[in-house]
């Protein structure tokens, strides 16, 4: 199974009607700073939490700070059979600037 990449737009839609998980992959000091409503911070207690019982069925969406790093991520989870497994296009840096145009 592979993760799918989801634009800046796309993903608001995602959110709205899916409410999927969300999950923040960058350094806990940069999260701290600002993330993206009820976006978890990953770290390992929480990945291995989300494979041994998190719901498989349940879409995440996965960012960091540009959508390199979330990939890698996203590829894990979507290896441990959670089936609708999204990577933010832009990371963070592009869901902020998509909000300072709007």
């Amino acid at each position: 199974m592979k993760y799918k990449t989801i634009s800046v737009a796309d993903s608001k839609n995602l959110i709205k009607e899916s409410k999927p998980m969300i999950l923040d992959c960058r350094d806990l000091k940069d999260y701290r700073a600002g993330h993206l409503e009820d976006a978890l911070h990953v770290h390992e207690g929480l990945k291995d939490s989300l494979i041994k019982r998190g719901d498989k069925q349940r879409s995440l969406l996965i960012y960091c700070y540009y959508g390199h790093a979330s990939e890698h991520l996203a590829q894990f989870f979507s290896d441990f059979g959670f089936i609708d497994v999204y990577s933010l296009e832009g990371g963070y840096s592009g869901w902020k600037d998509q909000h300072r145009e709007a």
